[in-house]
């Protein structure tokens, strides 16, 4: 069992509102997290991937309204979109009765249905929290390696061999592929979306280029973005948006496609093992696409991400935009001996970060000189999460 860092968060979130909706990718731990904290409190548990639990609900108001003194988690909650203007009589039922918190747990694979559904009919009676692998904090330094070779997946990470890792992993996307995906929208053709995705895999952290996908994948530019939008809302993909401000220079408008689990990453390559990785040149853009996702994990939630890059060769692999508008400018290399490009100062420059730092993989922090500071992940992981 994982010491999650949105535990404590999860439960104040279900003790200020009547339903919190818990989003994350299958087999990260949701459910493991929701039965942790129902722990504290009475629940009731209902698996909708369940024929039995499904059945249960055949009269939903009728069975729930017998349940209105418990949290009530409903898993894969997706399964049953029926369910939402149900909830939202029950709870405002309940509010009336003077009870105003901790009615529901919602938990689901994806965001897109989740979201649409329960934003139609929960409006003003639920929030969102995102789950997602495991990140260094949670798993310890020790596993730095594993971390980034296998993935945040528990099942992944604690495999007993890098071969059954990898095996898992596989099984993994193909699972998504036959069964999950075809939950959330029109037919799409397995083998078409497996291609995709491995391309996203190859070129990870590149820019997006529909129409060059299109033409190795034999489809219009259309169904290209209706497939990308598909794995991202899926929790899958991640689109880095570039920074946007009124600077007099031409700016990069096109977002960078991230595959966001790193185990993932490396099992559509095949790459089952530290060794294959180093040797495969998606090496640098696997690391960086890994530093993110773990920041991106363990900042505040308010904190809004960014890439930059000018025409001119200016250009930041991370910027972190603070409420209030205060920029951390962070920049990645996997090198032992880090050197930063003139590209880097040349967006400082342009963009005025409050903190410059240049996160590297080894163990000590220092100076390099401009104001930029030489940063192992795992320290700048934990300064933003205690911030």
């Amino acid at each position: 069992m994982f010491n999650r860092h949105l535990h404590t968060f999860l439960a104040e979130s279900i003790d200020a509102t009547p339903a919190v909706a818990l989003l994350g990718p299958r087999q990260v731990g949701k459910t493991t997290l929701a039965l942790e904290v129902a722990r504290t409190r009475p629940s009731l548990y209902l698996d909708l991937e369940s024929e039995r639990d499904r059945a249960k609900l055949d009269q939903a108001e009728l069975y729930l309204s017998d349940h209105l003194d418990k949290l009530v988690i409903l898993d894969e909650v997706h399964r049953a979109p029926g369910l939402f203007m149900v909830l939202r009589g029950l709870i405002d039922q309940a509010r009336r009765a003077g009870k105003r918190s901790g009615q529901y747990l919602l938990l689901g694979s994806a965001s897109l249905d989740l979201l649409k559904q329960s934003g139609e009919s929960l409006a003003g009676r639920i929030s969102y929290l995102e789950l997602g692998p495991l990140d260094l904090l949670e798993v310890g330094s020790a596993q730095f390696d594993a971390l980034w070779v296998r993935g945040g997946f528990p099942d992944s990470l604690q495999a007993s061999s890098a071969a059954r890792s990898l095996r898992w992993r596989q099984d993994f996307i193909r699972t998504y592929l036959e069964r999950d995906v075809p939950q959330f929208g029109p037919r799409i053709a397995a083998q078409s979306l497996r291609l995709l995705w491995t391309m996203l895999a190859h070129q990870q952290g590149g820019m997006l280029n529909t129409t060059q996908l299109g033409r190795n994948l034999g489809v219009d530019v259309k169904t290209v973005n209706s497939y990308i939008h598909l794995l991202t809302d899926l929790l899958l993909v991640r689109r880095l948006l570039p920074w946007h401000a009124n600077l007099g220079k031409r700016l990069v408008k096109t977002p960078k496609l991230y595959v966001r689990d790193s185990g993932l990453v490396h099992a559509l390559l095949d790459l089952g093992d530290k060794e294959s990785v180093l040797s495969h040149p998606v090496v640098g853009a696997s690391w960086e696409g890994y530093c993110i996702e773990n920041l991106l994990a363990c900042a505040p939630p308010q904190v809004q991400p960014y890439f930059y890059r000018s025409s001119g060769g200016a250009e930041v692999d991370l910027l972190l935009q603070w409420p209030g508008g205060d920029l951390w400018a962070i920049e990645i290399k996997r090198s032992l001996a880090p050197k930063l490009e003139r590209g880097f100062h040349e967006a400082c420059t342009d963009l005025k970060p409050v903190r410059k730092v240049l996160v590297y993989p080894g163990l000590e922090s220092y100076p390099m000189g401009h104001d930029v500071q030489a940063m192992p992940l795992a320290q700048l992981c934990a300064e933003l999460f205690h911030f």
